[in-house]
């Protein structure tokens, strides 16, 4: 009856006619058992085998572990544990099943092991995490080669294991390996070559994973899209796009990882454009649908200034899930839209869906842009009682931000001393800098001994306290930091601004000399000035910390960065289109006050990033209600 029903390949026949069904698959403990000798199979049993497999083939596809037990029982039954190719099958299909336990203890019962075997468990292991036992098992298939044992390897497993050091970024590995695929010849293989490249990128030597890159006669689309994701992951921006345009030219179909990596070099660079056309490929390419690029469109455009667009993309994807309601609401709090935000947070569980961690840092990141302590506390409360999350360092960061802003910088400090674990950089950062907003001297010297701690090459901490001690009248103080700050070798960095022009990047300093219109520029933005003081505009020196007279502080307040990327851009851009600007610093309080009037009396939309928002200039208002 047995023999009948296998033939005929119905397992759930097989289920109704043996009782001993539930009995006969194999446990955990029945597979530690040592395996016993077995007879060929006969003629009249091969077509059995070969069913068997077949079903076990069936059931890695679909998945199925049951069936996939019951069929092993058969194995057992039939005494065919000791067939190389029957258990290749059976280590596939438990690893395809998730079941990594049954599988290694397959392969380590095995008499005899094939290249297939070898390449299956290595690669499982490498898929699942288990780097260090990937490694160790590659280790152990080559001892077993030195010793004479028929221990084969092919590009498949050399490929598995340099992913396994990707994931670790094992440098020390990796550059054995490199050596080993060189000796064995293989290092020419498009596989290995494009998992060396991979490795090599995710340990940050990108020159190197470039060389290997541009060594390679054959490049798959796999090739193509690490390197560029590479790139992206070492903020080489610019040069993903470069790479990307390379494989337009020759016609290189991309891939849904490669467009998601170029997405975020868009994103990155702020390049509105390049992202337009990107998006235009993708929906080309039929990746319209993908809810993880949709994601990676809609952080895209928000880091771009245009969160309509983003909106636009998010309510053009019919399944909606937890990733993509994280990408609108991270959008919308960076854009100050803080309502717009919790709206979507609470539709989120209208939806049935549940907020994660990075839901909270969301909502969280929305409050400290309007300084809204009361609804920070409840979502920071909501996430530990009602959804069983542990606050992490980024939701910390988040409270801190909040309570400084709003004036409770000691209420901040209070809540550093309690984490679980040591404060960031960005969080003494954040409360050195309320310290400075809200006057607190004391608080200010402690957030900024920590600092020099922690970052002892970062000038801006120390231009930080400065501040903090001119505000305060402190001018011998002041003047004690900058001369430390003087001979020492930290580094500031310096204020920039950039704006993109018809597919083209203008970056601008304070007191600009190098762009080739800045006579041009200069002259509107002094014909600027000049209407805007007619209007009653005077420059909000009180905010210029410098030591020095009022004059000097005007001049130095006239050529801010952004000044001049706003000037450029009415110059060259057409009379009706938005402006969006970058900058690399917090905007100052004179620029802000000119934004806001030159909205008002260009008439048009200026949009600034800054570090810590973006800020909607409109009719001579900004978005942010003037508190950022």
């Amino acid at each position: 009856m047995i023999s009948s029903c296998i033939h005929r390949g119905k397992i759930r026949a097989f289920r109704l006619c043996c009782p001993r069904y539930l009995s006969a698959v194999p446990t955990a403990q029945e597979l530690d058992q040592p395996l016993k000798n077995s007879p060929v199979p006969e003629d009249g049993v091969a077509a059995h085998v070969q069913k068997l497999n077949q079903i076990l083939q069936s059931c890695a596809r679909n998945g199925d572990a049951i069936e996939g037990k019951a069929c092993h029982a058969q194995v057992i039954h039939l005494g065919l544990h000791s067939d190389t190719l029957t258990a290749n099958i059976l280590v596939n299909m438990y690893s395809k099943c998730g079941l990594l336990d049954y599988a290694r203890k397959v392969f380590d019962g095995m008499p005899h092991r094939s290249l297939v075997s070898w390449n299956t468990m290595i690669g499982t292991l490498a898929r699942v995490g288990e780097d260090q036992e990937a490694l160790t098992l590659f280790i152990q298939m080559l001892r077993r080669g030195k010793e004479g044992a028929h221990a084969p390897f092919s590009e498949f497993t050399l490929s598995s294991v340099l992913c396994a050091c990707a994931a670790k970024c094992a440098l020390l590995e990796c550059k054995q390996l490199h050596a080993f695929s060189v000796k064995a010849m293989m290092d020419e293989n498009v596989f290995v070559a494009t998992a060396l490249l991979d490795l090599y990128a995710k340990c940050g030597l990108i020159n190197d994973a470039n060389s290997i890159f541009e060594s390679m006669r054959d490049r798959s689309e796999v090739t193509w899209s690490s390197m560029i994701a590479g790139y992206v992951r070492n903020e080489m921006y610019e040069e993903a796009l470069v790479l990307f345009q390379r494989g337009q030219v020759i016609g290189l179909e991309h891939n849904q990882f490669s467009i998601s990596a170029i997405i975020c070099a868009c994103a990155g660079l702020a390049a509105l454009i390049e992202g337009n056309q990107v998006h235009a490929i993708l929906w080309k390419a039929g990746f319209g649908s993908n809810i993880f690029i949709a994601s990676s469109l809609i952080d895209m455009y928000a880091k771009c200034g245009s969160i309509r667009e983003a909106y636009i993309v998010f309510l053009g994807v019919e399944e909606k899930n937890t990733v993509l309601m994280n990408s609108i609401i991270s959008g919308f709090a960076k854009h100050a839209r803080p309502t717009e935000a919790m709206v979507l947070y609470e539709k989120m569980q209208q939806m049935g869906m549940y907020p994660n961690e990075v839901t909270f840092v969301c909502v969280l990141n929305a409050c400290s842009h309007v300084g809204s302590v009361q609804k920070g506390r409840k979502y920071f409360d909501l996430m530990i009682k009602e959804y069983n999350l542990s606050p992490n360092v980024l939701h910390y960061a988040c409270m801190v931000d909040i309570l400084g802003r709003a004036g409770l910088v000691n209420e901040a400090y209070d809540l550093i001393a309690q984490m679980p674990f040591d404060a960031t950089s960005s969080m003494w950062g954040s409360l050195l800098s309320s310290c400075r907003n809200h006057g607190n001297l004391d608080l200010a010297v402690v957030a900024a001994s920590k600092l020099f701690e922690i970052e002892p090459e970062n000038a801006g901490n120390h231009v930080l306290l400065s501040n903090v001690y001119a505000a305060n009248k402190k001018w011998a103080e002041v003047a004690r930091v900058r001369k430390f700050l003087k001979d020492s070798e930290a580094k500031k960095e310096k204020g920039r601004s950039w704006i993109e022009i018809k597919d083209k990047v203008h970056s601008f300093m304070v007191g600009e000399r190098n762009h080739p219109r800045i006579a041009d520029i200069y002259d509107k933005l002094d014909r600027m000035m000049e209407e805007m003081e007619r209007m009653g505009y005077r420059a909000e020196t009180e905010h210029d910390l410098h030591d020095v007279d009022s004059g000097r502080k005007q001049e130095l307040l006239k050529h801010h960065s952004e000044k001049l990327a706003l000037a450029f851009g009415l110059m060259c851009s057409s009379p009706n289109a938005p402006l969006r600007i970058m900058k690399n610093l917090r905007i100052c309080v004179d620029c802000h006050s000119f934004m806001k009037l030159a909205s008002s009396i260009t008439g048009r939309e200026i949009i600034v990033r800054d570090t810590n928002r973006f800020h909607h200039f409109t009719d001579g208002s900004c978005s942010c209600g003037d508190f950022w």
